[in-house]
């Protein structure tokens, strides 16, 4: 079936309440029938109600239909253009953002530093409730996934929020199950684990550049929701992220790459090859979203285009979904610091240390 047909498939199976065949069946796989594409897979309250999403309330997890938060009020744009004037080839899957203005540099710190303080108390949230947290950041190369995981870990404890960004598989753990070196990385009670990429390398580059299997790809798409809704069953909370940005930005970046020696690096010949596969990388990534964007861990896209822009909205909307309070803080007092002096003690001169020299 091809992509636009299998599509159209889709929205109609929606509009009727059914699955893409009309007859509640799912897409058929290379070996087998596949798990149903979509949120219309998901519609049955039978289902629903076993693998619910979840939210932290004072008496622990629970289901919820929706989301709640919206204590930090963002500070007015000036000149921001309306987005309903954006235009762009190739129709509603076509990732190309809103011509918008920069974001202003006042702007943008004087929010992110109110953002801070909400991760911050996200952060102790965390800690007093023993929850865990994953949250997945997916996207195109050059889309500003690594930039916004810097962002929001630097206001956050490096013992609560640590970053997982994994090399490619070495030729053990190619003979493991494919999630398992990932399940070595998920969270603790009172942890956040943002994940650089994530399980979904097999949907996206493995399977573009043909580092898998036609075989192994339609397992992954077959066993990815069953594992979310797994791990979400066991209590965890999982939140996916997918930078957008339009073929336009990413070059535009690319070639700022190649004339800044200190960015350099990030130009892999796998982001080099991306350029020649621009289709290949939409195709795969629509044929993702139909699978694994389910109802109870659905994907969320972030228009990438503008980076302090999507920084702010990305980290806006994770604050959304988790409905925190501010944890008491116990009052801190300086005890009397030691002295030399009262403990009759005398330090070596300065002058036997090896001082490095004083450049600047």
């Amino acid at each position: 079936m091809s992509k636009t047909k299998h599509h159209r498939d889709r929205e109609a199976a929606a509009a009727d309440g059914g699955a893409p065949g009309g007859d509640g069946s799912a897409p058929a796989a290379a070996d087998g029938p596949l798990e149903e594409p979509g949120r219309a897979a998901l519609s049955t309250a039978e289902h629903d109600d076993d693998v619910a999403p979840r939210r932290v309330t004072r008496k622990g997890v629970v289901a919820v239909e929706g989301a709640r938060y919206a204590d930090v009020t963002p500070t007015p744009e000036e000149g921001a253009a309306d987005p309903e004037d954006a235009s762009g080839e190739g129709g509603a899957d076509a990732e190309v953002a809103p011509r918008r203005k920069k974001l202003k540099t006042e702007t943008y710190e004087a929010e992110l530093a109110k953002l801070a303080i909400e991760l911050h108390k996200l952060e102790d949230w965390v800690t007093y409730r023993k929850l865990r947290i994953v949250v997945l950041f997916e996207g195109r190369d050059a889309a500003g996934k690594g930039g916004a995981i810097k962002t929001i870990t630097a206001a956050l404890n490096p013992r609560v929020a640590r970053v997982v960004a994994l090399g490619v598989p070495t030729e053990r753990e190619k003979t493991q199950w494919y999630f398992q070196r990932y399940v070595a990385h998920l969270p603790a009670a009172g942890e956040i684990v943002f994940f650089d990429r994530s399980w979904y390398n097999r949907a996206g580059v493995e399977h573009v550049m043909g580092f898998c299997t036609e075989l192994e790809y339609q397992e992954f798409l077959r066993s990815c929701p069953e594992f979310e809704r797994m791990l979400i069953r066991s209590g965890m909370l999982l939140f996916k992220y997918w930078f957008s940005v339009s073929e336009e930005e990413q070059e535009r970046r690319f070639l700022a790459r190649l004339g800044d020696p200190t960015k350099r690096w990030k130009l892999s010949p796998i982001d080099l090859a991306s350029r020649t596969r621009w289709v290949d990388y939409s195709r795969a990534k629509d044929e993702m979203f139909a699978y694994t964007d389910i109802k109870q861990s659905p994907w969320f896209v972030v228009n990438a285009d503008d980076k302090k822009r999507a920084r702010l909205n990305m980290i806006r909307h994770f604050l959304a979904q988790i409905p925190y309070e501010e944890v008491p803080s116990p009052e801190i007092v300086l005890p009397p610091r030691q002295t030399e002096k009262r403990e009759g003690y005398m330090r070596p001169p300065i002058t036997d240390m090896n001082w490095i020299p004083e450049v600047y």
